[in-house]
């Protein structure tokens, strides 16, 4: 289906015709643990890796198989894994590639369950992980050594939304022999980074992919595109015992996906199930329909901030004065997302009455919500953080981070202008 619009792949990508036996539009929910062998060699090859086919869900269902399908299609990728949590992509992302004893490298403006995980979790693995400033990519390159395994950016930088220059990154990471890792949570259908030289995808779908608030879930999307025979990566050239001495780097230009699927998601387990997989399929149904109505409220809540007296700042990459402007026209011609934050003048305690004198905005921990949600990072989604690495992430304490839903624009203003009164 690769000559079909985005509009209509999300649709119908993974699913063609309607299924086989029932006839049934929908894709079905195949609530099953396991699946029978035609016989013992059928078995056999299947958990040699000989045939295709499903032996158990924890590894692979025909309901995610579609939802995996759709979102590679959409991306142009070659396969992709979901699997339970936006977190769960992103540890399993890089422990495809990085093992102990490794380094990977990460711009530092990301979501705070992120950060975490680099500056601390993945220490218990052996693996470290440097930061650099993402307007400045040129720090890149010096920090790259001969233990570098990988290069991981977000497309817009949760909470504060500065985008990064994507193929300027792209183009560093590649000179040094290095797969780009980059999350899209923050712009699905906006942007397509495989287009602008990333070679991984993650996506926490738990955000715009479902778009409800109901579903928790994770993806990662591989580009085909990174050559894993490079002798840096041992772990794709040496050979696996837990396969019969199987090199991943033999497997083609999924090799990345299907290492990640046959290894870790098997060994590890954080599989989806296949009731979230159906209504993560619901959500993307409707993806583009929603974002479009996302960015639209978005950019006219940012203009409405910027005026606002007690506003001290608004960082929005939509706006005309954002020094992010030029490249969100470049990567995300369609609209700058709608996840972004404004610092009032009245600092910390001005953004507590705010947040506290909201109505119709729901006071959480997620974003991307058909409903307009809103929180203060510093001391929820980015509190793992210390005073130090909060600053140099450009996250102060007067920061309030809001997501924009798809009710009536004049309410959510409405919304904002009477809680401003109080702030």
């Amino acid at each position: 289906m690769s000559n079909y619009k985005f509009e209509t792949l999300q649709l119908h990508a993974g699913q063609e015709e309607a299924e086989g036996t029932t006839k049934a539009r929908a894709v079905p929910i195949y609530q099953t643990t396991s699946y029978v062998f035609d016989s013992v060699e059928h078995a056999a090859n299947l958990f040699s890796l000989k045939e295709e086919g499903n032996i158990y869900s924890r590894i692979m269902n025909p309901t995610t198989d579609v939802l995996e399908k759709r979102i590679s299609s959409l991306d142009g990728g070659v396969g992709a894994v979901a699997v339970a949590s936006g977190s769960a992509a992103i540890t399993y992302a890089v422990l495809t590639v990085a093992v102990a004893g490794d380094e990977i490298i990460s711009s530092k403006n990301i979501y705070g369950g992120t950060y975490n995980l680099f500056a601390n979790t993945l220490k218990d693995f052996g693996i470290t992980t440097k930061f650099f400033n993402p307007d400045k990519l040129e720090e890149i390159e010096t920090l790259i050594t001969e233990k570098t395994k990988a290069v991981f950016i977000e497309t817009i930088g949760n909470p504060n939304a500065d985008i990064i220059d994507i193929e300027k990154a792209a183009e560093i990471v590649h000179k040094n022999g290095l797969p780009l890792i980059i999350d899209n949570t923050f712009s699905p259908y906006l942007c397509r980074p495989f287009e602008h030289g990333a070679d991984i995808i993650v996506y926490s779908a738990t955000k715009f992919l479902g778009g409800h608030g109901t579903t928790i879930a994770g993806l990662v999307v591989d580009s085909g595109k990174f050559n894993w025979k490079d002798s840096k990566f041992k772990n794709f050239n040496d050979p696996d015992p837990g396969y019969h001495s199987l090199k991943y780097s033999d497997l083609g230009e999924a090799a990345f996906i299907i290492k990640l699927r046959v290894k870790l998601l098997r060994d590890t387990g954080a599989a989806l199930s296949p009731f979230n997989s159906f209504l993560i399929l619901q959500g993307i149904e409707t993806l583009s329909i929603r974002i479009d109505r996302h960015v639209e409220n978005a950019l006219k809540t940012a203009e409405f901030l910027e005026k606002h007296p007690k506003v001290r700042k608004v960082n929005y990459p939509g706006l005309p004065g954002s020094p992010y402007k030029k490249l969100q026209e470049k990567y995300l011609p369609k609209g700058g997302g709608s996840v972004f934050t404004f610092e009032l003048e009245g600092g910390l305690e001005a953004g507590k009455r705010l947040i506290n004198s909201v109505k119709l905005f729901s006071h959480l921990a997620n974003v991307a919500d058909a409903k307009s949600l809103i929180i203060h990072p510093a001391s929820t989604t980015h509190s793992q953080m210390n005073e130090k690495e909060l600053e140099n992430c450009g996250i102060t304490s007067g920061i309030v981070r809001i997501s924009i839903g798809l009710e009536h624009i004049d309410d959510i203003l409405e919304d904002l202008s009477q809680a401003l009164e109080n702030a």
